[in-house]
This record gives structure tokens, C-alpha cells and sequence, in this order.
């Protein structure tokens, strides 16, 4: 299984997991409830703060499971899904977070 990889909506950065080569940094995801949760050293398997992004991502628009979440991420129809930034005062926005083509490890220095 590779890793979910994701740009921060603020900065635009490549969210590192814990196992690269590059340096991690905190990174907090935003649901449209307004709660936040922070990761200071994301690994790479889309928990954030102790929740899974593709879970949220579900529970956002009215589904339940991971792979439901999944699913609608990769379905290319609109829906909501959370925001992942380096800041944490941010306002939610519909717009879903890049992915990111390096998973997160497979960097080039």
C-alpha cells in the first residue's frame, strides 16, 4: 500500500511523512464544523491529529467508512472535504487539498 500524500491549502507544501528523507512539520486538518486537529509528524496513512482524513472526509458529507471517504475523494464529483494547512487559524473552504505526486517520501534531492 503507498502512501496518501497531500500539499498544505496555505503554503502549498508537500505534506512529509515521518519515514522521507525530508523534514516533517505540523499540519492541521480543518472540518466545515469549524474543529481542528493537528499531526506534528504526519506517517503517511492520512491520520491527522488522530483522525483519518478519509473517515472525516466521509462523516463530511454523510457516509461513514474510510473507503467511502476514499472513494468520493477519487470520484471527481464536488463534495466537501476537510482543508490541511500549516497554520492553524484558517477559514474552512470548499475546495479539497491538492495531492501531492511524491507520496509524501519519494522526493528528489
Amino acid at each position: 500500500m503507498g502512501y496518501f500524500s497531500f500539499k498544505t491549502q496555505d503554503t502549498h507544501r508537500s505534506i512529509a511523512n515521518r519515514e522521507s528523507r525530508r523534514k516533517t512539520f505540523g499540519v492541521y486538518m480543518h472540518d466545515d464544523q469549524g474543529n481542528t486537529y493537528f499531526e506534528p509528524s504526519y506517517e503517511g496513512y492520512g491520520v491527522f491529529g488522530g483522525v483519518d482524513y478519509y473517515e472525516l472526509l466521509a462523516n463530511m458529507n454523510g457516509l461513514k467508512t474510510r473507503s467511502q471517504g476514499i472513494d468520493i475523494a477519487h470520484s471527481g464529483k464536488p463534495h466537501k472535504a476537510p482543508n490541511l494547512t500549516e497554520c492553524q487559524d484558517w477559514e474552512y473552504t470548499t475546495q479539497a487539498p491538492q495531492r501531492c505526486n511524491d507520496q509524501g517520501y519519494f522526493y528528489e534531492f
